[in-house]
């Protein structure tokens, strides 16, 4: 048997992961060891860490998936998990596939927010049923001197999507967006978004336990679906473009669908020794 941990390297539009397959479900995946290995200069850098993972050897999978299903066990850089990765996903069922680990372009993958449908086509690319799109309550957010009117949407995740004027390219979100801690006590993804017209748009993302990052999947749907709210809509279709490539939102009145890209670019064995001491 071959040393070391195996591990794949991917992104969906440059929103970069470690996927890391364990089918036992075997591996200690540590707060400290995700920091290790999304750290950009001591490890293999990435926005987050996947673990292909059978359903039924995590405890906490049970609400959110199937038997039978491969699980998506995902974490956040700074360790913390999340309940779900629209960008990670598409990665996670591209390495399904082509690892034979499903029969068929089309099956079902758990997540800790609800079992997800996705369907890889010949392209590489991967759609996936995101489940409903809930509009919260109006709240803002702060950027240096700025403040910014968003709107609370949940897509398995929180986000706080701002449908702005200014230009998303000025913006610096190099320090995290000051957030009303009450209406997000667990921490919320903050979208900035330009309508450029009605069926495309331009979106930055500061993801919670992340940072800015080149894209967020869950975050899409967010922006399409406040900048429809902006225009007195509940559904409707878009691209959405972000400084990592460009992605398709649908939102019906039961659901949405994400499809884009999904690139694997590397896979390898962590070394047993910097394992064991990340």
């Amino acid at each position: 048997m071959e040393a070391g941990i195996e591990f794949l390297k991917g992104h969906g539009t440059e929103n970069d992961f470690v996927l890391l397959p364990d089918p036992a479900g075997e591996l200690e995946l540590t707060e400290s060891r995700v920091r290790a290995l999304c750290d950009r200069h001591r490890g293999l850098g990435a926005d987050g860490v996947l673990r292909a993972v059978p359903a039924a050897a995590i405890p906490d999978a049970a609400a959110g998936s199937a038997p039978g299903e491969w699980f998506m066990d995902y974490r956040n850089a700074d360790g913390s998990l999340a309940e779900m990765c629209g960008n990670g996903i598409r990665v996670f069922a591209r390495y399904l596939l082509e690892a034979g680990l499903v029969s068929g372009q089309e099956f079902r993958v758990g997540s800790r927010s609800g079992s997800r449908s996705v369907r890889v086509h010949d392209d590489g690319a991967v759609a996936v049923a995101m489940g409903p799109v809930t509009l919260g309550c109006p709240s803002t957010v702060t950027t240096g001197a700025a403040t910014f009117d968003g709107l609370a949407v949940d897509v398995g995740n929180p986000h706080l999507a701002c449908v702005t004027a200014l230009p998303v390219e000025q913006l610096d979100l190099t320090v995290a967006p000051g957030h009303d801690a009450a209406a997000f006590p667990h921490g919320v993804n903050v979208e900035f978004v330009n309508v450029l017209s009605p069926d495309r748009v331009r979106m930055r993302v500061h993801e919670r336990g992340v940072g800015e990052t080149r894209s967020c999947g869950t975050g899409t749907v967010a922006a399409v679906a406040a900048a429809l709210h902006a225009a007195g809509q509940h559904t409707g279709a878009a691209d959405v473009e972000v400084p990592g490539g460009r992605v398709h939102v649908v939102i019906t009145a039961d659901g949405s669908t994400l499809t884009g890209p999904a690139v694997l670019v590397a896979r390898g064995r962590l070394d047993s020794q910097w394992w064991q001491q990340a």
